[in-house]
């Protein structure tokens, strides 16, 4: 009996070490794939175009309109503070 029972649990040892083993490099693998799929997607566009201006008549509520746009881009992340200000002055000096 002692024999049979050791031999049950050097099997057991071997089953664990070598499902261990398994996702641990099923895991690494994953990674791998998911490294390679991030290089190969090409890079979106940090912001929106702006629109296209409005008629000469209303062009204070239309550089209005466009700074409002800007200011909920920062907010919601998508645009950094260097970005906003360069693009709050060429709407400003257009």
């Amino acid at each position: 009996m002692p024999g049979l029972l050791r031999g049950v649990a050097r099997t057991a040892a071997i089953a664990g070490t070598a499902t261990a083993v398994s996702n641990r490099v099923s895991r690494r693998q994953a990674g791998r794939w998911a490294a390679q799929e991030q290089q190969q997607v090409p890079a979106q566009p940090a912001y929106a175009e702006p629109e296209p201006a409005a008629p000469a008549g209303d062009d204070m509520s239309s550089k209005l309109a466009q700074l409002e746009q800007l200011g909920k881009l920062r907010e919601q992340g998508v645009l950094s503070d260097a970005e906003f200000e360069v693009q709050k002055s060429r709407i400003l000096n257009s």
